[in-house]
């Protein structure tokens, strides 16, 4: 069977866009055969395109047209001339936008065959996701993954239309940089014209974006290519894209109002879903207190509570011990949970050592009264007095952890997560945003022995605890802010230092010796002593945000052509060696891992 040439023909409706008030008019239509029914006397191809499926009937009447249909297989490329119309009476498919015709065959071409595709191009589909990156051209194919890339695009979009509307010029910063400290780990180019120097790709655009503040830009954004070489997980890619924004003159107020009124907008244009502001906002202090993370998912409550003072005379030494040693015991109470099997609660308490607990205490309230192996540590007016501070009440299960604050928040704010997504989503509102404020400016890493930054190290301390810089720097709030939905980061932002004497103070409690300070932030300093403004700005996951709005479990779904987790691309192949020609013009030679070891020695 030949090829045919699209010579003179013209394509004049996608598949997905026929309907009713189309009937009786002659269209042109080009796609793939999603699927071939054969019934004798007539042969139906439902022909798909990125703007859906039409159903089209090829007649014997038309004998080439016929013979061709009777030669195509799915995933075929072909273009149909026809006549719109409506489906006979009980074949109308409710299903599909385009139900309600058909296109009758009077011409039709082949533009291209196809092998026999490794999986079907449907939407639901239970295949390896390492099949579907290896032929993600043809996953892409499918409905479900075509609605993703247009709505990313459809947020891309609105992005530059709101922020164009409030005044933001959209900038390109460079993707071949220098490398920095304070961070992930870089990406490195060797640089062929300078041996022995090398680029990096950037983790973002934080030092250029703060330039152009200096520059008088005052209110720049950019959809983001950034790079880091870190493990991956769900939510992760070595390259990822974010909108990345910074605004001079601007209070902290006026970033989040800004942000949640774009939000909002985006909901609103693409989605159709209205969304409540301003939203909530809790202190680091709070949310690690109340929900164990910094992130917290607020479509149930389940709050955690500090049950240390009701429980520390009870007379069970594993909450006396932990209290006296300065620990604390915390709970938070499961709505129905009371009906937990014991190897459910000790699934439970598995889980919880599994995150770094001694072990998982609990109590059932139940109608026949409290099942608990620590009830018998407990008066009567003892567990009324816990049933008041965790509102548990009948049917209800109390869990609690003792250990040191950080260990009791982190277990119990994991346990909060798991089982809050297990139980109670069911009357959940679908998007609950919120701001986490105030997070530690700095905090100290045990294994670099020194003061790292929580953020990064351009980020501004509140003023308030200026003092503290040089009496209790751990004690240093900054005035920097994340953005959560549904638990999910989608970014963080904050105040920047805009001084030059500030930022050199950070520096020196970062530990940075003087040269190095001047040998890669010596720019960023001296455009400090030339009348930069103050100015601060956010960036929010792009991929993130899309696979939220998009109801997905993994980024993966919501890149184009994405990476596994171990950093590959199953498409081409990359990373792959190079060759010794490439390697000896950027003056580079590669030692395997034993080489190395020798060299050690």
């Amino acid at each position: 069977m030949d090829l045919d040439s699209l010579k003179e023909w013209r394509r004049s409706h996608g598949c997905g866009e026929l309907r009713a008030e189309h009937v009786g008019q002659e269209v042109i239509l080009m796609g793939w055969v999603h699927r071939r029914r054969d019934h004798g006397g007539l042969i139906f191809i439902d022909l798909r395109d990125r703007t859906g499926v039409v159903q089209v009937v090829c007649h014997p009447q038309e004998p080439g047209a016929f013979l061709k249909a009777e030669k195509l297989r799915s995933e075929y490329v072909v273009a149909v001339r026809g006549l719109v119309r409506p489906r006979p009476p009980g074949t109308v498919n409710p299903k599909l936008a385009t139900g309600e015709v058909e296109v009758e065959v009077r011409e039709m071409r082949l533009l291209n065959r196809s092998k026999t595709p490794p999986f079907p191009i449907e939407d639901n589909l239970q295949v390896e996701e390492a099949l579907r990156l290896k032929y993600r051209y043809l996953d892409l194919r499918r409905p479900e993954m075509q609605k993703i890339l247009e709505l990313r695009h459809e947020v891309t979009a609105a992005i530059r239309d709101f922020l164009r509307e409030k005044g933001f010029w959209e900038v390109e910063t460079p993707i071949l940089t220098r490398s920095t400290p304070e961070g992930a780990r870089d990406f490195l180019v060797p640089s062929r014209l300078q041996p022995g120097s090398f680029f990096a790709l950037p983790q973002s655009p934080q030092l250029f974006k703060q330039i152009l503040m200096v520059a008088g830009v005052e209110r720049y954004f950019q959809i983001a290519r950034c790079f880091r070489d870190e493990d991956l997980r769900a939510d992760r890619q070595p390259e990822f894209t974010q909108l990345d924004l910074e605004m001079s003159f601007a209070s902290r107020e006026e970033i989040l109002a800004l942000v949640e009124e774009l939000v909002a907008y985006l909901f609103k244009r693409i989605l159709g879903q209205g969304i409540s502001l301003p939203f909530p906002r809790l202190t680091f202090a709070e949310a690690m207190a109340r929900y164990g993370t910094d992130r917290p998912d607020l479509r149930f409550a389940l709050e955690i509570q500090d049950i240390s003072s009701e429980v520390k005379g009870a007379g069970f030494k594993v909450f006396t011990r932990t209290v006296e040693e300065g620990g604390v015991v915390r709970a938070f109470c499961l709505p129905r949970g009371a009906s937990y099997s014991r190897k459910e609660l000790e699934e439970l308490t598995q889980r919880a050592v599994s995150l770094g607990a001694q072990g998982l205490a609990w109590m059932a309230f139940t109608p026949e009264g409290v099942r608990s192996p620590i009830a018998k540590f407990f008066t009567p007016e003892g567990i009324e007095r816990l049933q008041a501070k965790t509102g548990a009440k009948q049917g209800d299960l109390l869990i609690m952890v003792a250990d040191k604050e950080e260990v009791a928040a982190a277990v119990l704010g994991a346990l909060r997560e798991e089982l809050g997504r297990l139980h109670c989503l069911g009357d959940s509102p679908p998007w609950s945003f919120l701001w986490v404020l105030d997070f530690p400016l700095l905090e100290y890493d045990p294994g670099e022995r020194r003061l790292t930054s929580v953020h990064h190290p351009f980020t501004m301390p509140r003023e308030e605890d200026w003092p503290l810089l040089d009496k209790d720097p751990l004690k240093v709030r900054a005035l920097s802010y994340d953005l959560v939905l549904n638990g999910v980061e989608l970014g963080g932002g904050s105040i920047r230092i805009h001084r030059r004497d500030i930022q050199e103070k950070i520096f020196q409690l970062l530990g940075l010796p003087p040269e190095e300070v001047e040998d890669k932030f010596g720019f960023l300093l001296e455009a400090f002593e030339y009348g930069t403004p103050p100015h601060g700005g956010i960036a929010l996951g792009l991929d993130r945000l899309v696979m939220l709005m998009a109801g997905r479990q993994t980024i993966r779904d919501c890149i184009a052509f994405p990476k596994t987790q171990s950093g590959t691309c199953l498409l081409t192949g990359a990373p792959a060696a190079v060759s010794a020609h490439q390697l000896e013009e950027l003056h580079i030679k590669i030692y395997s891992p034993r080489e190395n070891k020798k060299q050690a020695l």
